[in-house]
């Protein structure tokens, strides 16, 4: 089974590869990490996404070292826009940073090409036309692929595609995170763009393992997600446990039960969850594959929902680069 994104036709369960350096948990040694790299191309995954910021660059790296001579068995996909250089952090995606940007990621990936290049957020200081110029300018050079957007409205995807056609819009995509049906599903739908959901198991949160966020090490930037936090998560725990209980009668895992779910919200739709762990990557494969009943997902559904999750999904400091519509 597979679905078009790009021109290609792929696997509709990527490998998002942020957490095999940065940002959840305690990563893997490089060993570990190339390790499951090597492993998801053996199930069959063929879809991999990564992007500059991760690890400040050594995500990409990694797949460099892993799987530069099988560059042809996967399509890969990165990211430009967010700048967090010492005291320069925020968002720039002006021509020259995205040009230079595309160098740099070309260089710690060992490749002449990118298939698919997201603007990883929405820069109200430039005009759309001329960040989509500047990608349609490394398109047409063969430096990319093809281009993307991550965390924009409807309105501004819109915009984009109508100066270049657009690929892909990734975005936060889950049980409890549904703001992109405020628009963005339907725009991408409509126009026939790829949408493809990052953090579908909402960043572990929906697997039903993490008992304690305050376990966690300081450095997981769960800890400072209001979700994680406190009374919210609490109350959120209480309702992963009934959807472990619904994923157990129907015979899956919470997280193949997340995914799928996912998965159904519309065949143009693709899912990247990240994971350092080899158990937890075969899972997830096989979660397009297991014919969970509607039923079950329709329960799931009215189980999970932002009706019944408590807390924001970021923080206010986060929540101030998100340019998709906003859930009430």
């Amino acid at each position: 089974m597979t679905r078009k994104l790009a021109g290609h036709d792929l696997y509709p369960i990527g490998l998002g590869c942020m957490n095999l350096c940065w940002a959840y948990g305690e990563p893997p040694s490089r060993e570990d990490a190339i390790a499951v790299l090597h492993r998801a191309l053996e199930l069959g995954y063929n879809h991999l996404d990564t992007a500059n910021i991760y690890g400040m660059g050594k995500s990409e790296e990694l797949i460099a070292a892993a799987l530069k001579d099988r560059r042809q068995d996967f399509f890969l996909a990165s990211k430009t826009g967010i700048v967090a250089d010492g005291a320069a952090r925020g968002v720039d995606c002006s021509p020259a940073s995205i040009a230079a940007s595309i160098e740099a990621s070309l260089a710690r990936l060992q490749t002449d090409h990118i298939d698919l290049l997201y603007m990883h957020r929405f820069d109200p200081k430039v005009p759309i036309a001329d960040s989509v110029g500047a990608l349609a300018r490394a398109i047409e050079a063969g430096k990319i692929g093809a281009y993307g957007v991550s965390e924009w409205s409807a309105a501004h995807i819109r915009e984009a595609h109508a100066v270049h056609p657009m690929a892909a819009v990734q975005t936060e995509y889950s049980l409890w995170t549904r703001n992109v049906e405020l628009g963005v599903l339907e725009a991408t739908r409509e126009l026939g763009i790829a949408f493809v959901a990052f953090s579908p198991v909402g960043r572990g949160g929906l697997c039903g393992e993490l008992a304690d966020p305050e376990s966690l090490p300081e450095t997981d930037f769960r800890r400072r997600m209001p979700r994680f936090m406190g009374e919210h998560w609490l109350a959120n725990r209480k309702l992963v446990d009934q959807l472990v209980a619904l994923a157990g009668e129907a015979g899956v895992t919470a997280a193949q039960l997340a995914l799928a779910w996912v998965l159904s919200r519309g065949e143009h739709v693709h899912a990247i969850p990240g994971t350092a762990s080899i158990r937890h990557l075969e899972d997830n494969y096989r979660a397009a594959l297991l014919g969970i009943g509607q039923d079950v997902l329709d329960r799931a559904d009215a189980l999970v929902n932002p009706r019944t999750v408590s807390g924001h999904r970021y923080p206010d400091a986060m929540r101030a680069m998100i340019d998709t519509e906003e859930m009430a």
